[in-house]
C-alpha cells in the first residue's frame, strides 16, 4: 500500500486540536498524565489499573504490533501501490475496497475515503469501504476472540461488497473530479527512532506471552514479574510515543515499517487501555449490574449497537467490542456495530465531503440492521 506514490493521502483531522507543549501534544500529555495518575493511585485503585494496563498491552498490543509489522514489512519488500490499484481496477474497485476497510484498523478505509475525494474511485466502493471496516477494534476481537472475528470480520466484507455494488447499480452517487480540501499524510519521521526500536524490542516478548496466554499457559507460574515489567514498559514507550506524535489517522508510507508499527500500535493501545479501564471501574467501583440493564432492554441491544457505530473514531467501537468480550451484550448488538461504525476513516471523509460522508454511513445502516436482527432473532445464543 504505497499511499506515498499514489497520492490517496489522509487530511489532518479538523476535529483534532493542534496545540503543542514542547515535543508534546497538549491534550494527548493530560491523558497521559490522568494514565499514570490512576496507575500509582493508593489502595486499589493503583494494583487495577496496572493490571489492566499490562492486560490491553499482552492481549491486545502486541498482536496489533506483529500485525502491522508483518503488514508493512511486506508493503516495503513488494513495493505494492495500493492507489494505483484502485485508480486502474475498475469493475473491481468494490470488493478491492472493501477488502482494504476490512483490514483490521483504518489505514484500508481511509485510503479509499481519500482515493475518493480525488475521483480514483466511485461512490460505491467508499461505502463498501466503510461497511466493511471495524476499525481498531477488529485488533481486539482477534487478540481476544478470533472465534468471533472470523464470523464478523468476512461479513463485513461481504456487506461491504453487496452494498457498494447495489448502490453502483442504482447509480447513486459518483466519482468526485475534485478533493474539497487539501490532504496531507502525517508528517514523515524520517530515520527509525530509538523508541521505535525500543518498542519492538519489548513487543516481542510481549507477543510470546500473548500467544501463551491463547495457548492457556499459566502466565503467573512461567514468567511471575517479567509479565508485569514487559506489560508496563510497553505501555509506558507507547504512551511516550503517542504523546509526541502528529499521527491523527495513518503513518507516512515514506516511514519504515517499525516507525509505522510503533507509531500505529501506540495509537491504537490508547483507546484498548481507555475501554479496559471504564470497563473494569464501572463493574469494581459504580456497583452496576451491567448484564442484567443491557438485558433488560434485549431487542434494542442490536440498534444501540448500530447508532454508536455512527459515533466518529474508534474509541466507542472498542468498548463496544469489549463489552461483547465480557459477555455483557449479544453477538448481533456487537455485529451491528462492526458493520454500522467507520472508525477514523470518518473524520478525514466528512473534512473533505460531509455530505457523502453522512450519506456513506447511512447507507451502511442498512445492511447492519438486516444482519443484527437476523442474528437476535434467528440465533439468539450465536457466538455469546
Amino acid at each position: 500500500m504505497n499511499t506515498a506514490q499514489a497520492n490517496p493521502t489522509i487530511m489532518s483531522s479538523p476535529f483534532v486540536a493542534k496545540d503543542k507543549f514542547g515535543p508534546f501534544r497538549l491534550k494527548r500529555l493530560i491523558v497521559v498524565l490522568i494514565y499514570f495518575t490512576l496507575a500509582v493511585a493508593p489502595g486499589e485503585l493503583g494494583p487495577l489499573t496496572r493490571g489492566l494496563m499490562v492486560d490491553a498491552y499482552v492481549q491486545v498490543a502486541s498482536f496489533v504490533a506483529a500485525t502491522l509489522l508483518l503488514f508493512y514489512g511486506a508493503e516495503r519488500v513488494f513495493n505494492f501501490d495500493i492507489g494505483h490499484s484502485l485508480q486502474k481496477a475498475k469493475g473491481y474497485q468494490v470488493p478491492l475496497a472493501a477488502l482494504l476497510g476490512s483490514t483490521p484498523g483504518c489505514g484500508g478505509a481511509v485510503v479509499v475515503v481519500a482515493a475518493y475525494s480525488s475521483g480514483n474511485v466511485g461512490f460505491g466502493a467508499v461505502v463498501a469501504a466503510l461497511t466493511a471496516t471495524m476499525g481498531d477494534a477488529a485488533f481486539l476481537l482477534i487478540a481476544t476472540r478470533p472465534d468471533a472475528a472470523l464470523v464478523v470480520l468476512p461479513l463485513s466484507l461481504v456487506a461491504g461488497v453487496v452494498m457498494g455494488w447495489t448502490l453502483d447499480a442504482l447509480k447513486i452517487g459518483g466519482p468526485v473530479a475534485e478533493a474539497s480540501g487539501q490532504c496531507e499524510l502525517a508528517p514523515e519521521v524520517g530515520r527509525t527512532r530509538i523508541k521505535d526500536y525500543l518498542y519492538l524490542a519489548i513487543a516481542l516478548p510481549g507477543l510470546v506471552i500473548g500467544i501463551s496466554q491463547l495457548a492457556q499457559v499459566d502466565l503467573e507460574a512461567v514468567y511471575g514479574d517479567f509479565m508485569i515489567w514487559v506489560g508496563l514498559t510497553g505501555t509506558i514507550v507507547g504512551l511516550l510515543i503517542w504523546s509526541t506524535s502528529d499521527l491523527q489517522a495513518m503513518t507516512n508510507a515514506k516511514d519504515s515499517p517499525v516507525t509505522r508499527m510503533a507509531e500505529e500500535t501506540s495509537f491504537i493501545t490508547v483507546w484498548v487501555i481507555g475501554a479496559y479501564l471504564a470497563f473494569d471501574y464501572v463493574v469494581a467501583y459504580a456497583g452496576l449490574d451491567l448484564k442484567a440493564m443491557f438485558n433488560s432492554i434485549g431487542v434494542l441491544l442490536p440498534m444501540i449497537g448500530i447508532i454508536i457505530g455512527f459515533i466518529p473514531g474508534c474509541g466507542p467501537q472498542v468498548l463496544v467490542s469489549t463489552f461483547y468480550i465480557n459477555g455483557l451484550i449479544p453477538f448481533s448488538a456487537l455485529m451491528g456495530n462492526a458493520i454500522s461504525n467507520d472508525g477514523d476513516a470518518l473524520f478525514p471523509a466528512i473534512a473533505l465531503n460531509p455530505r457523502v460522508a453522512m450519506l456513506a454511513t447511512l447507507y451502511s445502516a442498512f445492511p447492519a440492521v438486516l444482519l443484527a436482527y437476523l442474528f437476535h432473532f434467528l440465533a439468539p445464543g450465536f457466538m455469546n
